[in-house]
């Protein structure tokens, strides 16, 4: 079973997120949340479950979740670094991943 950690960036998208659909409606934006940290840690038993991002030069994947993509690394020991959580609409090409 894969481990999985949240680094710094991805922690603060997420925050972001939550905080941008609190101001409409909170209770959304804890659902949100919750399914995007649920779906993420799928990734524990499946870390190649995510499409290869071909931009990256290192082994990046993505994870869809509704309208959001997650971004992951899977490291040579098979865990899992989470890089960030991006909206559907967001040009993710503009980040290093």
């Amino acid at each position: 079973m894969a481990e999985i950690t949240w680094t710094e960036e991805a922690l603060r998208w997420l925050e972001d997120i939550f905080e941008y659909i609190a101001l409409e409606n909170p209770h959304a934006a804890a659902e949100t949340v919750d399914g995007i940290y649920s779906r993420s840690q799928q990734l524990a038993d499946y870390p190649e479950m995510g499409a290869r991002y071909l931009a990256s030069t290192r082994h990046v994947r993505i994870l869809l979740y509704g309208h959001y993509r997650i971004a992951y690394l899977v490291k040579r020991d098979r865990n899992v670094d989470v890089l960030g959580v991006f909206h559907g609409a967001l040009d993710i090409s503009k980040y290093q991943l």
